[in-house]
């Protein structure tokens, strides 16, 4: 039972770290972050926090992760909401672009891409994180062919062709270029969505 009890409040510490580091990201950036600020916003020590991530890559990793966990719960319920295909997809749109320039989710992702070609593992969980916003939208679009919503395409294809475009907005976005925010991104994907996946004349 003591045991059990440490695992969960090594769960508990670790979860409230990871929350404070999006925090502290969406506040001051991710160049602002060190394990010595983030140890002083917990009232705790560096080594602390070591402790349980090993680096500050980790702790990167784990924060986006947890990040990424919170939104495929939010993809599995809206995959079984009661609304049609097109309000699906326009509501996954939504929910896969950032929500401005500080969306600390979206700063972590730009940068562990650039971290890589030299890091196997940190490729490996990029693409299985990656591979849970594939899987879903395909199984979005596959209902929508399915019910007569959307004509019938190459969906893996066209699902990967609708989130490199995802990718390519919401990077603009985070790093706040002109004419680049989450209104006018969510615009753009929206056009993309309706010309890369088109809608039937009349549902089955």
């Amino acid at each position: 039972m003591a045991g059990a009890a440490r695992r969960r409040d090594g769960r508990i510490a670790q979860e409230r770290m990871l929350e404070e580091a999006m925090a502290a990201i969406a506040e001051d950036g991710l160049a602002a972050l060190t394990m010595s600020k983030l140890a002083d916003r917990l009232g705790t020590s560096g080594g602390h926090i070591l402790y349980y991530f090993g680096s500050k890559d980790r702790l990167l990793l784990e924060a986006l992760r947890w990040s990424e966990d919170q939104l495929a719960a939010e993809r599995t319920a809206l995959l079984h909401r009661r609304v049609t295909a097109a309000r699906k997809l326009e509501l996954f749109l939504e929910l896969y672009l950032p929500r401005g320039p500080r969306d600390p989710r979206w700063t972590l992702w730009i940068e562990l891409w650039a971290r890589t070609p030299s890091n196997e593992a940190l490729r490996a969980a990029q693409e299985e994180i990656d591979e849970g916003w594939h899987r879903d939208l395909r199984a979005l679009l596959a209902k929508g062919v399915e019910q007569g919503r959307f004509a019938e395409t190459d969906l893996p294809a066209r699902a990967s062709e609708l989130l490199a475009l995802l990718d390519g907005l919401s990077t603009r976005v985070v790093l706040g270029q002109r004419d680049a925010d989450r209104t006018q991104a969510l615009e753009r994907a929206r056009s993309a969505a309706a010309l890369l996946i088109p809608h039937t004349a009349a549902p089955r």
